[in-house]
């Protein structure tokens, strides 16, 4: 919370000394303020642009429809709310998925067991959070193998570490090495223990949902939880137009309990959605407002994000493909569709199709990246960690797309136009034909003048010769390895411990064990 108008400069300016360490340091519990993005938002549609987007949107829903499947609530919600519907087919009237979207809340907060870690999540604001759902991980030591929860709890401890990490997100990784029905309680119990930043709850049942929900009662007090977001969770369309039994359970759930969801059309376009921009993004537009709007019905004015995942696929061998410039284009419409319905809004992260973190991972994620940031994205799921096109969570990746993460962040403060930013002073004081590396000025900024990375070698090709002529990948095997090694667990109330390990075993005890 910002307590004065000098504390406001003081983060906007990048967090006072804490942030300045962290950013030199690489790693620790200090945490970089949240962004408040300070640059425009880059927009590729004009008006008439978007009122077509929308147009298309409208038809889809009104004639062709959206399917909701394994749920007769669901579609007994939309009969009352006045759609038409035949079978598990879903037609709206135009306008009536915007007209119940009217209650939910441009922005809101989510809250986190520790105070000064909650975010904001809409508006100015950029959340970043971790990579989400891969079975597999991988490390230079052990290569590509699947996740177990010692993995899962060190991809928690890693994103706890992160300076420019803001939430623990949910699925870092999936730990295989315990029965698909019961692994909800550990990974919740992991991100309680092991960070204090957000977190996200399960979405695989709506049981499961269920149960993060008492979790999160149990730390946050059920009142608390009653009246203010502290999870956030993703619930994906089955594109083309498809909502299915899992995913709206657990809409309804978290819902119901005033909790956020982030409604989003997961597309590969050419696969899910046709081949052209403006057809997918009418398509997305369609799936969130029937999918968005349903959450109205079940609690007006619960939160719930805009969410757009999309992709391409290759023509030739039907790959996913990312770092394109289509899908790009598809996540800046998106967004300027979520501000004109006042929505936040979800998109991107660090994406690639690469099997280790090289040339490829960097070229790929960076183009992500970029466009996510530029584009106004308020949750960024997938910001660090995202190999093989989602499959892997990788290591050396994940603290290498942290450092790409800090790096954007101080490119979201945008151009200083304060006194020490004009440094007309330095100007003065150097005059014509020398230099500046000695004035007053750069003394006074040179510890926080330049983002200094935490993993790239700036060094002669002699030194970095001598120093056993280290890839990317192998320095930030060193660095997740120091992360990992230096970690302290932030303090947990031990009554609230002990009654979340009392309700895992009693949960856990009262169902069989189920690998699939």
């Amino acid at each position: 919370m910002v307590t004065s108008e000098a504390d406001g400069v003081r983060r906007r300016r990048g967090g006072g000394a804490e942030a300045r360490r962290a950013r030199r340091q690489g790693g620790g519990a200090v945490q970089l303020p949240p962004i408040r993005r300070r640059l425009a938002n880059y927009e590729v549609l004009d008006e008439e642009g978007l009122a077509l987007i929308e147009r298309n949107a409208d038809i889809v829903l009104e004639e062709i429809g959206i399917e909701f499947r394994e749920d007769p609530e669901s579609l007994a919600l939309w009969r009352e709310a006045g759609a038409t519907v035949v079978g598990t087919r879903v037609r709206f009237p135009r306008g009536l998925c915007r007209s119940l979207l009217a209650t939910a809340p441009p922005e809101f907060v989510q809250h986190a067991r520790n105070a000064e870690r909650s975010v904001r999540i809409g508006g100015d604001a950029t959340v970043f959070a971790p990579v989400y759902g891969p079975p597999f991980v991988r490390d230079l030591d052990r290569g590509r193998r699947y996740g177990t929860i010692e993995d899962f709890r060190n991809f928690v401890k890693l994103a706890y570490m992160a300076p420019a990490i803001h939430h623990s997100g949910g699925t870092v990784c999936e730990p295989v090495d315990i029965p698909v029905n019961k692994r909800h309680l550990d990974m919740v119990f992991s991100h309680v223990r092991y960070s204090d930043k957000p977190f996200m709850g399960s979405v695989t049942h709506p049981e499961r949902a269920a149960d993060s929900v008492a979790m999160a009662e149990i730390v946050f007090g059920r009142d608390f939880v009653a009246e203010n977001c502290v999870m956030i969770s993703l619930i994906n369309a089955n594109s083309p137009m498809v909502f299915d039994g899992t995913m709206l359970g657990a809409l309804k759930t978290y819902a119901r309990a005033g909790q956020g969801t982030i409604v989003t059309p997961f597309i590969l376009a050419g696969a899910m959605s046709p081949v052209t921009v403006a057809g997918t993004l009418a398509q997305v537009l369609a799936e969130v407002l029937a999918g968005a709007a349903l959450t109205q019905l079940c609690r007006p004015g619960a939160p719930v994000v805009f969410g757009c995942f999309a992709s391409s696929i290759s023509m030739q061998s039907g790959a996913p493909t990312f770092g394109t410039p289509e899908p790009a284009l598809v996540s800046y419409g998106a967004a300027q569709l979520a501000r004109r319905l006042r929505l936040p809004f979800r998109t991107g992260g660090a994406l690639c199709a690469a099997k280790t973190a090289d040339a490829q991972a960097a070229y790929e994620s960076a183009n992500t990246l970029t466009g996510t940031v530029l584009a106004g994205t308020n949750f960024v799921l997938h910001a660090a960690g995202w190999l093989e096109g989602g499959l892997v969570s990788g290591y050396e990746k994940f603290v290498l797309d942290c450092d790409q993460l800090a790096m954007q962040q101080r490119f979201c403060e945008g151009v200083d136009l304060s006194a020490n930013g004009q440094a007309l002073d330095a100007i003065r004081e150097v005059g014509p034909g020398s230099h500046y590396l000695g004035c007053a000025h750069t003394q006074a900024n040179f510890e926080t003048a330049f983002y200094r990375s935490t993993v790239a070698d700036n060094n002669s090709f002699e030194q970095w010769l001598a120093e056993g002529e280290k890839t990317a990948e192998e320095r930030g095997n060193a660095l997740f390895k120091k992360w990992l090694a230096e970690y302290e667990a932030p303090p947990l109330d031990q009554a609230v411990e002990e009654e979340l390990l009392d309700f895992i075993a009693r949960r856990k005890a009262s169902m069989p064990d189920a690998f699939a």
